[in-house]
Order: C-alpha cells, then sequence, then structure tokens
C-alpha cells in the first residue's frame, strides 16, 4: 500500500521504492555465499607429464629439424644424413625396413616454426608411420 502524505484535506501518495526487502535479500544471499565458498574446492588440472618407458624400443628413428628447417635423420643415435621433405617419406619407411610399429620422433629446435613440426608429421602420418612422437628436454627439478 502507497503512503500517504496528508497537507490539510489534500492527500497525495509518495511514489517511492521500499529498499528494506531489497536489502533483506541481499543479507541472505551474502550470508548463503559466506557459508558455501569455503565447501567449494577448487578445481584440480592434471597436466601431461613426460614418463619413462620401462622398455626401450629396439630401434629408433629420429627426424630432427634444425633453424634453418633442414631434416636430418638419425637411426639409433648415428646420423643417416640428410632427407628434404619429398623423400623424408621413403627414407623413413626405408629405416623402418617393413616394421610399421618402429617409433619416429621427431625433435626441433626451438627456433623452429610449429608449421614446419606439423608438416614433417603430417608427411609422416600419411605415409602409415603408426608411432609418431615429439622428443621434450626435460630440465632437472
Amino acid at each position: 500500500m502507497p503512503a500517504v502524505a496528508g497537507r490539510g484535506s489534500r492527500r497525495r501518495t509518495i511514489a517511492e521504492m521500499n529498499m528494506v526487502p531489497f536489502i533483506d535479500v541481499m543479507l541472505v544471499l551474502l550470508i548463503i555465499f559466506m557459508v558455501s565458498a569455503p565447501l567449494i574446492t577448487p578445481g584440480v588440472v592434471d597436466l601431461p607429464t613426460v614418463g619413462k618407458s620401462k622398455q626401450q624400443p629396439p630401434h629408433v628413428i629420429e627426424v630432427v629439424i634444425a633453424k634453418d628447417e633442414t631434416l636430418k635423420l638419425r637411426f639409433d643415435n648415428k646420423d643417416d644424413g640428410t632427407a628434404t621433405m619429398k623423400n623424408l617419406k621413403d627414407r623413413v619407411l626405408t629405416l623402418q625396413d617393413g616394421d610399421e610399429r618402429s617409433p619416429v620422433v621427431i625433435s626441433a629446435d626451438r627456433a623452429v616454426k610449429y608449421e614446419v613440426v606439423v608438416k614433417v608429421m603430417d608427411t609422416l602420418q600419411r605415409a602409415g608411420v603408426q608411432r609418431v612422437g615429439l622428443a621434450v628436454k626435460t630440465t632437472g627439478v
């Protein structure tokens, strides 16, 4: 019911908002949030880690991408010459010697554009190489 102000014989309504219910609702919400905030557990993000395999593969082919985007092949930690994007597929399949499960590891210099790494990975996957991985440099913690 609106408030009524009287001035003599004339009555006039005062149009102002009643703030008491609004303040009551806000205080109740504040108390609810203050009570429930400590009960909320923060989300934990499980980042992937680099694990060590228990068994080393018999043969590892490594494609090394240098700063100038040239490709070098290493087979069992021995240099096997350079390669181009055109002959990379044939060279890797020759080194695999019919074993599609033989892993191929790509290691690149940090100055190399990621686009080049993706092109090498795409070329290997289109060639039918099943196990393609990226080498990571771990730092002692």
